[in-house]
């Protein structure tokens, strides 16, 4: 175990480790080099974490990441809402948007059904996408979800739920390999995984 100088820089280091993808040691090197910088870059640092924290807030109509109660993409008036693209996380809205090939919308699931990690369609964000289902106001739902059994199984669920209030349901095209996650696949892949989606019924039938 580490011997730490200081207890400050311990409890630092412990916090820090909590991070996905930092290890102690990763952790030890950030608290160092922080120590080497002027006071105000760690304190502006520290105040941006605590506004993000506190500010973020979670947009009314699509559960995207926002500044205000509803995203600048579902305010945009040139955007086409009766598309609306579904995926597991604000990650994957960044992913697809910076391909700049989708003018549609977005609902943001906040997760999978996931059995195995305990997550069923009640911790979904479903809400608001059955009630503009319901309203009309959707003509085509895109599946931009993980390419993986996790993902299949929230396609399936979230077809057979909004079937009735939705003609046209397309899935991104498997250009994107089979368990590869959407914010770590290339932009041109993504984008012409979105322009050529393909129809979500055909896979369904081509299991009967």
């Amino acid at each position: 175990m580490e011997n730490y100088p200081s207890k400050y820089l311990e409890i630092a280091v412990n916090e820090l480790s909590k991070l996905p993808g930092i290890g102690r040691k990763t952790a030890l090197r950030l608290c160092l080099f922080l120590l080497d910088q002027p006071q105000a870059f760690t304190r502006t640092l520290g105040e941006a974490l605590i506004r993000l924290r506190e500010n973020i807030r979670y947009c009314e109509q699509c559960h995207n990441i926002s500044d205000e109660a509803v995203c600048r993409i579902c305010s945009d008036s040139f955007r086409d809402n009766s598309l609306v693209c579904i995926v597991e996380s604000a990650r994957d809205v960044m992913a697809i948007e910076n391909t700049a090939q989708y003018r549609g919308i977005y609902h943001v699931l906040g997760g999978i059904i996931s059995p195995f990690e305990g997550k069923g369609p009640s911790d979904l964000t479903l809400a608001p996408l059955l009630a503009k289902a319901e309203s009309g106001k959707i003509k085509e739902v895109i599946f931009a979800l993980p390419a993986n059994m996790e993902g299949d199984t929230t396609c399936f669920y979230l077809y057979k739920k909004l079937k009735p209030f939705v003609d046209t349901f397309t899935t991104i095209a498997r250009g994107i390999a089979i368990g590869e996650e959407l914010e770590y696949t290339d932009e041109l892949t993504l984008g012409r995984s979105i322009m050529n989606r393909t129809s979500y019924e055909m896979p369904l039938n081509n299991k009967n």
